[in-house]
C-alpha cells in the first residue's frame, strides 16, 4: 500500500528545503569535483542529499533510502522489502555548473519495481512538479499557484520531441518515430524533460544515453500520474531495483494511443 497522498506536501517541502540550500551555493560559488565515472559533483549535491535523507528518515524511518552520492560512496541499503526511496539531490549537475538553471531535485517512492509518487523541484526556475498514482500530477509555479497537468493528445503529423542536450540523437529519434511527422525537437536538461511531456509541452522523450534509477524515478512518477507512460526501447515496462541501479535506454511517452 502506497503512502498517503497527503505525504506529497511533506515531500514537496523537503525538496524545497534542499532547493534553498542548492540556490545558496549556486549564488555564492562552488568547486566542481569529478567522481570515478567522470560525472561532476559539487557541495550542493552533498548538502542537498543530507537534507533529504534526514527528512525522509524522519518521515518514514521504516523505508530505506537509495541516494546518488551515498551510493557512489559505497552505501547500498537493503531494499529486499520492495519499498524504497530513490533520491537524486541535484539532477543535472552539468546544468548547475554551467548555470543554465535546468537542474532539479528528485525524490520518488518505489513499490514493487515502479514509482508510485514523486517530486521534481527546479529551484532556479521556481517550478515544482508532483505525481501520485491516486491523485494525479500537478505543477506549482513561480507564483506558488498549483494546477493539475496532463499529457496532450498526439497527432500523427505533429509530434514534438524533447531530448537531452548531450544525448539526443536525431537519426535515432527519426527512426523511432517512422510514420509520424516530427514538427519540433526541443532540448532540456535533467528530469525537466519528463515534466515537459507530462504538462503537454512535448509528446515524447527518448533517451539513448546512460542514466541511473535516481535520474528517472521521480520524473516517471510525474509523467505516469499525468497520463503518460514509460518503456524500454523494445516496449517493455520500465522497472526499478535493478542490479547496480543502472537504466536501459528508454522512451517516455505522452498521449500516444499505443506506445509503439
Amino acid at each position: 500500500m502506497t503512502i498517503a497522498a497527503e505525504m506529497l506536501d511533506k515531500l514537496e517541502s523537503l525538496a524545497l528545503n534542499a532547493g534553498i540550500a542548492i540556490m545558496r551555493i549556486y549564488s555564492e560559488g562552488f568547486v566542481t569535483k569529478y567522481k570515478d565515472d567522470y560525472s561532476p559533483v559539487t557541495e550542493a549535491d552533498t548538502i542537498a542529499e543530507k537534507i533529504i535523507i534526514a527528512g525522509l528518515s524522519n518521515l518514514t524511518p521504516e523505508i530505506p533510502v537509495v541516494a546518488e552520492e551515498a551510493f557512489s560512496s559505497g552505501h547500498s541499503p537493503d531494499i529486499s522489502g520492495g519499498r524504497f526511496w530513490l533520491v537524486d539531490p541535484l539532477d543535472g549537475t552539468n546544468e548547475f555548473v554551467e548555470k543554465s538553471g535546468e537542474f532539479t531535485v528528485n525524490i520518488a517512492l518505489i513499490e514493487d519495481g515502479r514509482p508510485v509518487c514523486g517530486v521534481v523541484h527546479a529551484p532556479a526556475l521556481s517550478q515544482t512538479y508532483t505525481g501520485h498514482i491516486e491523485t494525479g500530477a500537478h505543477c506549482r509555479d513561480l507564483n506558488k499557484n498549483r494546477h493539475k497537468i496532463r499529457v496532450r493528445t498526439v497527432s500523427k503529423n505533429d509530434v514534438t520531441v524533447i531530448a537531452s542536450r548531450r544525448h539526443g540523437d536525431p537519426k535515432k529519434i527519426k527512426k523511432l518515430l517512422e510514420g509520424r511527422t516530427i514538427s519540433k525537437i526541443k532540448n532540456a536538461g535533467s528530469s525537466l524533460k519528463f515534466c515537459i511531456v507530462a504538462s503537454g509541452g512535448a509528446d515524447i522523450y527518448p533517451r539513448f544515453g546512460r542514466t541511473m534509477e535516481w535520474d528517472t524515478a521521480a520524473g516517471q512518477a510525474v509523467l505516469e500520474a499525468a497520463g503518460g507512460r514509460m518503456s524500454t526501447l523494445d516496449g517493455k515496462p520500465f522497472r526499478y531495483a535493478k542490479a547496480g541501479y543502472e537504466n536501459p535506454n528508454f522512451i517516455a511517452w505522452g498521449g500516444f494511443d499505443k506506445p509503439n
